[in-house]
């Protein structure tokens, strides 16, 4: 993802700054290195990352922000690479096709494996991966395509294991991808969004890879509905699921394209100015753009991106009153 760049004029550096300094005040409490962590006095603080006890006093060991669960406190780091965890909803980019195995950049110190057997067939038959299957490899995915996975774990030898069983899962196509840092991506139960009145799908991956795309459907109940059929009705119907598959491909709607480019636009301007990327405010950020009638390109200029950071101090000074 390109970087945005923001070539502001006098005036709105100084309202972006002063934007972001009430957005530091109002947030949680950051720290540096040998920063004191106030504790209150409290009896049983637990220790956590990030902190170290010093002549009576806790202490950062690390940059961040300062968390609380009920007795422990501990320092969450910003700007770190990406820790997977069992469960996590990722997007990488194929970079190497191995024996029985594919390589995955997933925005980690190492590249994660998908193995074939982790993996539905494209016929959607369960069944034991043959030669065959290997061979054919390269006709499910091939360098430098997208794909959507879950992480499955990590291996005795450190390496990290993704599955992708579910047809929600696979390779992603007519889209943008997106590259934010990690952090600024939550963990939550929904990281799958179908925009219905968009056309469009956004995938928040928790590794800071963020895909935006047309519209696909997912249909799990694939494989029941073919071990129900004869083979060659089978047959027929991949035919001709393959010939629409052929017909879509060759165009995507103008409106959708320009769906897709302005969401995408939206998580960059999100990203530069380091706010949490959630669907919700990644939808407001478009539609406040469309309700001041700017073309998809003018909001990554310097003025949209200002209004963004202002309309963001107005939406936590008016929760902060409400509490």
């Amino acid at each position: 993802m390109r970087e945005v760049q923001l070539p502001l004029n006098q005036t709105q550096k100084v309202r972006l700054q002063a934007a972001l300094q009430q957005l530091q005040d109002s947030s949680a409490a950051s720290v540096t290195v040998s920063d004191t962590i106030p504790v209150n006095q409290e009896d049983g603080v637990l220790k956590g990352h990030g902190t170290i006890e010093l002549d009576g006093e806790v202490v950062a060991t690390l940059c961040g922000v300062v968390e609380r669960v009920n007795k422990l406190v501990y320092v969450r780091t910003l700007r770190a690479r990406y820790k997977p965890e069992v469960g996590d909803i990722i997007v990488g980019r194929v970079i190497e096709i191995a024996p029985k195995r594919w390589r995955i950049e997933i925005n980690f110190s190492q590249d994660a494996v998908l193995m074939l057997s982790s993996m539905n067939l494209p016929d959607g038959i369960q069944r034991r991966r043959t030669a065959v299957d290997e061979l054919n490899m390269r006709s499910i995915f091939e360098e430098n395509d997208v794909i959507c996975a879950e992480v499955r774990g990590f291996q005795h030898d450190g390496s990290l294991h993704l599955q992708a069983r579910s047809q929600k899962y696979g390779k992603l196509g007519r889209g943008q991808l997106l590259t934010v840092p990690p952090y600024l991506v939550k963990r939550r139960k929904q990281h799958f969004h179908h925009l219905e009145q968009y056309g469009i799908d956004l995938i928040l991956g928790c590794n800071g890879f963020i895909w935006v795309g047309e519209h696909v459907e997912a249909r799990d109940n694939m494989v029941e509905d073919q071990e129900n059929k004869p083979e060659q009705q089978i047959s027929q119907s991949n035919q001709r699921s393959m010939n629409l598959e052929e017909q879509e491909s060759i165009y995507t709607p103008l409106a959708t394209r320009q769906n897709i480019c302005r969401f995408a636009n939206a998580v960059r301007v999100l990203s530069t100015l380091g706010f949490n990327l959630t669907v919700e405010v990644i939808s407001d950020t478009v539609d406040f753009s469309t309700s001041l009638n700017l073309d998809m390109h003018e909001m990554l200029g310097a003025e949209f991106c200002v209004q963004i950071a202002e309309k963001e101090v107005k939406r936590r000074s008016s929760i902060s009153k409400k509490k």
